[in-house]
């Protein structure tokens, strides 16, 4: 394609673009067994993360969290919003993500005792999420569902809840790779089959079986059962503008910090068709 498109040239994808201009981004809820958590901030930059997403935790003072950021010369992008604020006082949920210069707000969990059982429970439970993701739309805000394992369990009818939760387009995904394989799926085809209303995937490990007993079965990025390289590169084809690093129970978080963003750095070069970086 020539130049006047703004597509790139000698036979470079779209895919192969938006590869190089993701950037480095790590969830802070993998630090929270750390804190302050913001005292990380500067060593995540140093290590050469660029972008991170916060969760409600660290709402407390968005203004002095965006002044922590901007010292560090990092941005957040997107964060994870509780789904009563959202529905009970969006007003404030938009202050916080415009505050910290946030473009994708995420719901990241519905707690058991509140969560549907039924299919016409899950339809209903989308609905509510469509209306949010609407409103926020209308405030200039992308909307995503983050995914646990249970949303691809099958209900009796056949379904999977995910399929309630994002039946309204509006409702985009933030796909935790993880937790999908840890429900006996392949994260792939759900990768592709939601192609171009995946506005994240979190970038998490699993552990080899009787494994790291002690963070939970979770591992570092790169060092577990996940098959990273082949899904970072469906990742990107489906559209996802983040791809966030995250452990849920790191024993020690700076070694997490430091082993995910190196294989995060190999699975970039790879798809870019590129060396990794030594």
């Amino acid at each position: 394609m020539n130049g006047d498109t703004g597509y790139p040239l000698e036979g470079r994808s779209w895919e192969d673009d938006v590869a190089r201009d993701l950037p480095f981004s790590i969830q802070l809820h993998s630090a929270r067994l750390f804190p302050p958590v913001t005292d990380h901030l500067p060593r995540l930059a140093a290590l050469g993360y660029t972008n991170v997403e916060p969760t409600d935790s660290l709402y407390g003072d968005p203004a002095a969290l965006r002044e922590s950021l901007d010292e560090s010369d990092l941005t957040a992008l997107s964060g994870h919003f509780p789904l009563h604020l959202l529905e009970d006082d969006p007003d404030a949920a938009c202050r916080i993500a415009e505050t910290l210069g946030m473009r994708l707000v995420v719901c990241p969990f519905v707690p058991a005792e509140a969560r549907p059982a039924a299919t016409d429970d899950w339809r209903r439970f989308g609905d509510r999420l469509a209306a949010i993701a609407h409103l926020l739309r209308s405030r200039g805000f992308d909307f995503a569902w983050h995914n646990h394992d249970y949303e691809f369990r099958p209900l009796r009818d056949g379904s999977m809840p995910i399929q309630h939760i994002a039946a309204d387009p509006a409702v985009h995904l933030e796909v935790d790779i993880a937790w999908i394989a840890l429900a006996g799926m392949d994260p792939q085809p759900w990768l592709e089959g939601y192609a171009g209303r995946i506005a994240a995937v979190h970038v998490k490990d699993v552990a080899p079986r009787g494994s790291r007993a002690d963070e939970d079965g979770w591992a570092d990025v790169g060092t577990g059962i996940v098959p990273w390289p082949k899904l970072w590169k469906a990742a990107i084809a489906a559209g996802a503008s983040l791809l966030i690093a995250e452990h849920d129970n790191p024993s020690d978080f700076d070694r997490f910090a430091r082993r995910s963003i190196d294989a995060m750095r190999a699975f970039a070069a790879m798809t870019n068709g590129e060396p990794a970086a030594r």
